[in-house]
Formats: C-alpha cells, sequence, structure tokens
C-alpha cells in the first residue's frame, strides 16, 4: 500500500500546482478574484484545475479500495497513468481545449478500472 500512497500524495501535489498555476495565470491576464471568467487563457487554468478536482473525488477512493481489496502494485501503476494523464490534459487544454480527449482518457479510464477493480475485490473478499 505504500504505492498506492505515494501516488495519492502525487495526485494531490500535482493538484496543488495546478492551483498555483491558476493563480499565476490570475496574475499574468488580471482576472482578480473572485472572478472566474475572464482571458481565455486564464480560464483554461482554471478549468483544468477544477476538472482535476472532480476527477479526484473518484480517483482518490478508487486507488485506496483497489489497493486494500486487489493489487496495490497495479493500482500504482494505473495512478501512475492518471497523474500522466492529467499532466497531458493541462498542457493539451491550455493550448487548445478541443485537444483534450488524449488526457482526458489518460486520467479517465485508470479512475473506472480502479474503482470497478474495487468493487470487484470487496465483492470477492466478502463472499470468499
Amino acid at each position: 500500500m505504500e504505492l498506492v500512497a505515494i501516488i495519492i500524495v502525487l495526485a494531490l501535489i500535482q493538484y496543488s500546482v495546478l492551483g498555483a498555476l491558476v493563480g499565476k495565470a490570475r496574475g499574468q491576464y488580471g482576472v482578480e478574484a473572485p472572478a472566474v471568467h475572464g482571458h481565455p487563457v486564464f480560464e483554461r487554468y482554471y478549468r483544468v484545475h477544477q476538472n482535476t478536482l472532480e476527477s479526484l473525488v473518484m480517483f482518490i477512493p478508487g486507488m485506496v479500495l483497489f489497493g486494500l481489496y486487489a493489487w496495490p502494485e497495479v493500482a500504482a501503476a494505473l495512478g501512475f497513468v492518471y497523474l500522466v494523464g492529467r499532466q497531458v490534459y493541462l498542457q493539451a487544454y491550455v493550448r487548445d481545449p478541443k485537444s483534450r480527449a488524449l488526457g482526458f482518457m489518460l486520467s479517465f479510464l485508470p479512475t473506472v478500472l480502479l474503482i470497478l477493480g474495487g468493487l470487484i475485490g470487496a465483492t470477492m473478499s466478502l463472499v470468499a
């Protein structure tokens, strides 16, 4: 489970860095708080940050459940793909939001696998 914990912490650090990028973009593009609309590039950073928060709500429990009830090493590998996916998502979304599909899929699919694997593992543990 140590690898699972490390990946979760890395995901939280990644989320914090995304928040810092939003703050930097806010200053760079003159979008004063509490506004969340303004310059299009600021809005892209903001959306990446918010979309990542939305994905973390499913990713973190999926990591924990898969790690506990299935294979922690596989959970960590899927989590690593998720982290790469979020980075690809950031770069693509800021460049052109229409190009975000690869990054989205690289973070969404591992999350789905983690959740389903955790459900299957917990169910198998219950009936065993």
